[in-house]
């Protein structure tokens, strides 16, 4: 079972030309369940079966995230060198947790979170690690923010303040932590000083573990004004977490950099680059501007780590976790293999392409515009629609493979959100989509009637 057989080896050629292949058969999804699957049994139906199984009936029920209309969700497109990367670092069977294990692994790793410290402006002494996603990176970050700190109480302080658009990670990582969320600002606009100085004005600040900051809300792209927000917390002397998941690689674009201003005066800093950044799933990152902080909160002692030296750069120390995957060493393969031009030109295209869908949106008569574009999230009406025909609009073009596009809620209406972080999604991707709202497309549904009690969005 261990041993590559000569089928093994047939299987992996076949394997690298799908590899290969995939992307340009990408509109041949077939999203849903199939219910075909050979079921597990005590003899195995082989490799060669096996692998026909995954290749012609599980996998092209998923709607792949690097599918050019995956506009839905903040998705990933990973470049050639980081799948080739991911998928020897699955080979090589490395385990990705201390220097004493990995070797160069770690070194390669400390290079790309350099890289990506050096993106958000932080000096020579920050450092970071890669986690599995968004979610483990805020709470690691929150974790270190409450490391040794007491509350008057003689506890530790309970209290996370975050953005009103903050992602829905903070509230599980309170929860996580025994802590309670006090919401400052609104989950449609950017969070701005005057109203965060409200909300702490009301608390004792030793009582607040940090304050969450978005630099790219998931949901619109705003980003809240950071520097500002770094003089209420550094005045008070609270930890400022910046989640920059999303939006972090737009500071890439050099037209976008400015909105980002004070997120280098940051205590952590989340960024994924399995979102916006062409990394294979799962790969996050938590920075933090002295690192010192977060190893003392993370690094778990017992007696059969002691082999393990305390003066080596253990990615371990860094966050809420200890056997970890070297997730960081795609990201920098890519880095090596394609330069951080390339990555300044991947994001440019992304931004222009919603720029060119806001434009679009707004030339047709049967759709509007509801907010000024952020980022790289255009949000949206079709004109005369109810939350079931957007509903039955997004299930049909995904059942078809056409497109993943989902509604969302702004300014309490129903919308439409598409968000562009494939650099391989053109603007006849767009015109397809929005052709397919058109009031003479073809449909199977009829747009539901409105009560004459409803007030409409239509306008």
């Amino acid at each position: 079972m261990h041993d590559f057989a000569i089928q093994d080896r047939q299987v992996l050629s076949d394997l690298a030309s799908w590899i290969a292949d995939r992307r340009s058969t990408s509109s041949s999804v077939r999203p849903g369940r199939t219910g075909a699957l050979p079921s597990v049994t005590s003899g195995g139906i082989g490799i060669h079966a096996t692998w026909a199984a995954m290749r012609d009936l599980l996998l092209p029920t998923a709607f792949p995230t690097d599918h050019p209309r995956y506009l839905a969700f903040v998705g990933g497109a990973p470049t050639p060198a980081a799948i080739i990367a991911d998928a020897a670092l699955s080979a090589a069977a490395v385990y990705g947790g201390t220097e004493l294990e990995a070797g160069d692994v770690v070194a390669a790793e400390r290079q790309a979170v350099r890289w990506l410290c050096d993106v958000v402006g932080y000096p020579e002494q920050s450092h970071g690690v890669f986690v599995s996603g968004g979610s483990l990176a805020n709470l690691s970050a929150l974790v270190a923010a409450r490391h040794g700190i007491e509350s008057p109480g003689g506890g530790p302080p309970d209290v996370i303040v975050a953005s009103g658009a903050a992602h829905s990670s903070i509230r599980a990582a309170a929860a996580i932590m025994g802590c309670r969320v006090v919401s400052a600002g609104s989950p449609d606009e950017p969070l701005d000083a005057e109203t965060l100085t409200e909300v702490l004005d009301s608390l004792d600040p030793r009582d607040v573990v940090a304050v969450v900051a978005n630099a790219g809300a998931t949901n619109t792209g705003a980003i809240d004004a950071l520097d500002e927000i770094a003089d209420c917390c550094e005045v008070r002397g609270i930890w400022l977490h910046v989640d920059a998941a999303y939006g972090g690689a737009a500071l890439l674009a050099r037209s976008r950099r400015e909105q980002f201003a004070g997120i280098q005066r940051a205590d952590s800093v989340t960024i994924d680059p399995h979102k916006w950044l062409f990394t294979p799933f799962d790969c996050a990152a938590v920075l933090y501007l002295d690192p010192s902080v977060a190893r003392a909160a993370h690094q778990q002692r017992a007696d059969y780590l002691e082999v393990v030296a305390d003066d080596d750069d253990n990615p371990a120390d860094y966050a809420a976790h200890l056997s970890r995957r070297a997730r960081g060493v795609p990201v920098w393969a890519s880095l090596v293999a394609n330069g951080t031009d390339a990555y300044v030109d991947a994001v440019e295209t992304c931004l222009a392409t919603a720029g060119y869908a806001a434009k679009q949106v707004e030339a047709r008569a049967s759709l509007d515009l509801v907010a000024e574009p952020r980022l790289s999230v255009v949000l949206f009406r079709r004109r005369g629609w109810l939350p079931v025909d957007y509903a039955r609009w997004s299930a049909q073009a995904h059942a078809r493979g056409t497109a993943l596009v989902t509604p969302t809620r702004f300014g309490g209406e129903t919308v439409l959100r598409l968000c562009f972080v494939n650099p391989l999604t053109t603007p006849a991707d767009v015109d397809l989509v929005l052709d397919s709202l058109e009031p003479e497309a073809p449909h199977t549904w009829q747009p539901a009637v409105r009560h004459p009690s409803d007030p409409g969005r239509g306008r």
